[in-house]
């Protein structure tokens, strides 16, 4: 398995030990890569090969070989490959949500705690927000994969990516709006950061998208022609 590290991450960690927040950033990277394992574990049940694991300023991410075989298996619009990357992709907020709870469970039962370094408020808030920020319907966060995926399956895999493209552009706004009204009040720097990370990775995902389009549409052409010739 191949390892990559994106640099960028050493400028997210400067501006986080600027504003006094280096602390959170660490123990959000750590529960990054738990949730990134909740993902590996459960690709390799289901029969996946970890591939890549690339460290990005905002988590970690991680690509598997696929099974192709998967792929001649229908299920409705889409194939059986669909469904796993679905059930994939719900494994790392799981991951986060179980230890969440759990820490809820102990705070409650025994109040405040440290753990290997780790408070119990911080275990708790940065699992909460890895979760939520996961879950956001933007591609390629992991609920833009689950929708994009679950598209696939009942609307068939070009419509899929034209769907995906409009949701991420409505959920990016929305986020932004309320992102911006956080700002103002908490005036906190490293979400406008963050934001502009997320546009970035939606302007970039949505020109990938655009490609395929065209691809889809000079393959639809060339059909054309071909059945034209034939009648």
């Amino acid at each position: 398995m191949n390892i990559k590290i994106d640099i960028k991450i050493f400028i997210f960690a400067l501006i986080f030990f600027i504003t006094n927040k280096i602390e959170i950033y660490a123990t959000a990277m750590i529960f990054a890569l738990i949730h990134e394992l909740g993902h590996l574990i459960c690709g390799i049940i289901i029969g996946f090969k970890p591939q890549n694991l690339s460290i990005m300023p905002y988590g970690i991410k991680l690509n598997f070989k696929l099974d192709f075989d998967d792929y001649n298996k229908k299920v409705k619009k889409g194939n059986m490959i669909s469904v796993k990357k679905i059930i994939v992709a719900l494994a790392g907020p799981i991951t986060n949500i179980l230890i969440f709870g759990v820490t809820m469970i102990i705070t409650a039962m025994k109040g405040d705690f440290t753990f290997v370094g780790l408070t119990n408020k911080n275990i708790i808030y940065s699992n909460l927000i890895i979760a939520i920020f996961n879950l956001i319907p933007i591609y390629p966060l992991d609920g833009g994969r689950i929708v994009h995926e679950i598209l696939h399956i009942f609307k068939g895999l070009r419509l899929s990516y034209t769907y995906i493209q409009d949701i991420s552009l409505i959920s990016i706004a929305l986020l932004t709006t309320v992102s911006s009204i956080l700002v103002l009040y908490y005036k906190n720097i490293v979400m406008i950061i963050v934001l502009a990370y997320l546009w970035k990775l939606v302007i970039q995902t949505e020109k990938e998208f655009s490609l395929k389009e065209k691809i889809y549409e000079n393959i639809s052409n060339i059909w054309q022609k071909n059945l034209q010739k034939l009648s």
